[in-house]
């Protein structure tokens, strides 16, 4: 007859008698940093799960982590806690021993081991640490099945790069560090090393980016840290791009394994089929997120079939080499950097790299060609998201070209192609930037080249730096004149009269806008462009004086963006309507639509479109009675003006509205309340400065009348509930 199990003793009944915890779980040598929310949550699934596996990729605590577990669950054994560390162990044969030998078990019968930890295990309470487990997986996870099998008081808390696959495992995936946590752990270990020094600010802010570098891996950061004895942090930053050099030299009583970043990613790299090793090599090439079907056309054929890339994809990410990442466009993903580097240093000694960076280039060349054409539909959000997620790649794509003198041409392609992104999507900067750096070098393909210096001058335009604007179009449309190129003529004569608009020239504006118009008929170009244009030209009459015209334009364009789903440039109408209806005494309306753009451009990111709109609803609120508030748009908006570019591009005409308000709310105000207004709106990210305009106000916090330094909301005298739409889209080129 089977004999009962063993009762474990409540560990926090006072009255029991103390006895002397059993196991054999090392004591922590230095102190443990972090991870409180992963070391609560692996608590509650002990509670509920007899096995518990805790992967993740090399490096990431693992080890650490199952050990303070362990440590923190001891009394709750009373037949005590057993780490059993399996890395050291290479033959398969040898498993059984090694866990016998972990539980400090001796057996001089001819039974075989097995049977021996079963025997004693059986009726025992305890806890089970397997650690390291990966390169034996198969004959682990039998073991493991049968002692859960067999003894019901046992449980099992294992640590690998792969889970075990037996029935009933709960698998927690441990995840790099928090930046926070990350900065503690990397100064805690700097302060064995130097404990006299404290960290300077400049020293902080290299270690942020260090940590950040090195992806919050507690492995790398250690070792990092040590490095301090001879170096600062400045200098192990720079070295970082040789790591597996630098990144050396860790305690002489840690694993071997632990010793050098590159031998803890080498052990995974060990237990890899050559299909994994291939493709762990040809995902190096990605930078950042990757989905499936990239992987599939990149890394797919010479030695791995395209579909057989899912499997194998499926097996790096059952050892913790590729991580999957849920993301607003799908699944993703993606490798740590050092196992990146790791990968690509395989790669590199194949003779591949090329040949693969020039797949990523061209997969990433067609996604940006074909989100140009999307941009125009409506799929726009999506496609903003998607361009978003794949920036890392598109910057890669673009430097790859660049190495060519012959694939410039391509690395322009793709700089033109992203305007959209640049113009609708709050990256001016950085898109001036790329176009820029594809000019430097001279290239026979006109097409190409003439589309980027449309765009640039697009976005100098943006930013209101009128110089660049007009030496990047009068070059396009010269070089377009001679070159018979009626597309980038229509481009650039249109980027000029949306110039003349910021400029102050409307009469100049609407003549080019027509005439932009006119070419755009006659090459049958219909995008997103050509509506903006009929926006623009909506402006220019409209700076000219005639609201009705500038309206009827806009509700025909507002018909043309329903019909296509397209909500960038609706943005825009959407603006000047709402101008023409507050000049016509209809505030309310006017509330409306703005709270409309406001809605599209938070969906985009667009920066101008936002600062547009709060400029116009400051003197809309102004209008309706609520000068305080006003007062608080106005400085929200003017926080937002630096990061798009000269605030309201320095136009007379663009600038009437928030002149007006100003004038209006420091007679209501007096200067002191209108400047505290203004502060309390700069001291709004832009996210709340958008929350608090579509909400209608500040919460019940309040600017009054003459009372000097005092921040707050709205003022005295009217609170209003506006109708805001929650439509999706983005604003760009033009402002009002």
């Amino acid at each position: 007859m089977r004999r009962l199990q063993r009762p474990c003793p409540n560990p926090d009944d006072p009255d029991r008698r103390p006895t002397p915890p059993t196991g054999n779980v090392p004591a922590e040598l230095n102190r443990f940093i972090g991870r409180a929310d992963e070391l609560a949550a692996l608590g509650g699934l002990l509670e509920e799960s007899r096995l518990v596996t805790v992967v993740g990729v090399a490096g990431v605590g693992k080890t650490r982590c199952v050990s303070r577990v362990a440590a923190l669950m001891e009394k709750r054994y009373c037949d005590g806690v057993w780490l059993a560390e399996l890395s050291p162990v290479h033959d398969p044969g040898l498993l059984e021993h090694a866990v016998a030998e972990a539980l400090g078990l001796t057996d001089h019968t001819g039974r075989p081991p097995r049977t021996a930890l079963v025997e004693h295990l059986r009726d025992r309470r305890a806890l089970l640490v397997l650690d390291g487990f990966e390169h034996l997986v198969d004959g682990c996870a039998d073991l493991v099945r049968e002692l859960l099998r067999r003894a019901p008081g046992l449980q099992v808390l294992a640590a690998g790069r792969r889970p075990l696959l037996v029935d009933g495992e709960v698998t927690f995936t441990l995840a790099p560090m928090c930046d926070e946590d990350a900065m503690e752990l990397f100064w805690g270990r700097a302060r064995s090393v130097r404990p006299d020094r404290e960290p300077t600010a400049g020293e902080r802010a290299a270690a942020r980016e260090l940590c950040h570098r090195l992806d919050g891996i507690p492995l790398a950061l250690e070792l990092a840290a040590g490095r301090l004895r001879a170096l600062s942090v400045d200098q192990v930053l720079l070295r970082l791009d040789d790591r597996f050099r630098l990144l050396t030299g860790g305690s002489r009583g840690a694993p071997p394994r632990h010793r050098a970043l590159r031998t803890a990613i080498g052990w995974s790299h060990e237990l890899c089929t050559p299909a994994q090793r291939l493709l762990w090599a040809r995902l190096s090439v990605f930078a950042g997120q990757f989905d499936l079907e990239a992987a599939e056309y990149i890394c797919g054929g010479d030695g791995l079939a395209a579909d057989s890339v899912l499997d194998v994809l499926e097996e790096l990410l059952a050892q913790s080499v590729v991580e999957r990442e849920d993301s607003a466009v799908g699944t993703r993903y993606r490798l740590l950097e050092s196992v990146r580097e790791y990968g690509a240093e395989w790669l590199a000694a194949t003779g591949d790299t090329r040949r693969m960076r020039r797949r990523h280039r061209d997969w990433f060349l067609g996604l940006a060609t074909w989100c140009e054409l999307d941009w125009f539909s409506a799929r726009q959000a999506e496609v903003a998201a998607r361009i978003d997620s794949e920036l890392p790649n598109l910057r890669r794509a673009m430097e790859c070209s660049m190495e060519s003198p012959d694939e410039v041409h391509l690395a322009q392609h793709l700089a033109g192609s992203l305007w959209f992104y640049w113009a609708g999507c709050g990256r001016l900067s950085e898109g001036r930037y790329w176009l820029e750096h594809v000019l430097e070098e001279p290239t026979p393909y006109d097409a190409s080249r003439l589309k980027v210096l449309w765009v640039l001058g697009y976005v100098a335009v943006l930013q209101g730096d009128a110089i660049a604007a007009v030496s990047a179009l009068q070059e396009c449309r010269e070089e377009a004149e001679r070159a018979g190129d009626a597309t980038a003529l229509a481009y650039a004569v249109h980027r000029t009269g949306c110039l003349a608009i910021v400029t102050d020239d409307p009469a100049r504006a609407e003549e080019l806008l027509r005439e932009a118009l006119g070419h755009y008929r006659e090459i049958g170009e219909l995008n997103s462009n050509v509506v903006m244009a009929q926006v623009e030209l909506a402006m220019a009459v409209a700076f000219l004086g005639d609201l009705d015209a500038a309206a009827a334009i806009c509700e025909e364009v507002r018909e043309v963006c329903e019909d296509h789903g397209e909500r960038w440039a609706l943005a825009y109408a959407l603006y000047v309507l709402a101008y023409a209806a507050l000049r016509r005494g209809r505030p309310e309306q006017a509330r409306q639509m703005l709270g409309e753009c406001l809605s599209i451009g938070r969906t985009f990111d667009d920066l101008l479109s936002t600062a547009l709109s709060l400029e116009l609803l400051a003197l809309v609120t102004a209008v309706e009675g609520d000068a305080g508030e006003a007062a608080v748009l106005q400085g929200a908006a003017e926080r937002i003006w630096p990061s798009v570019g000269l605030p309201l591009f320095g136009s007379v005409h663009f600038g009437r509205p928030r002149v007006e308000c100003e004038e209006q709310v420091r007679r209501e105000l007096g200067d002191a309340a209108y400047e505290a207004g203004l502060r309390a709106g700069k001291r709004l990210d832009r996210a709340g400065a958008v929350e608090r305009a579509l909400g209608g106000g500040g919460g019940g916090a309040r600017v009054h009348r003459d009372t000097p330094g005092t921040d707050g909301g709205p003022a005295a005298g009217g609170t209003r509930r506006p109708a805001a739409s929650r439509m999706t889209g983005r604003g760009g080129p033009e402002r009002w």
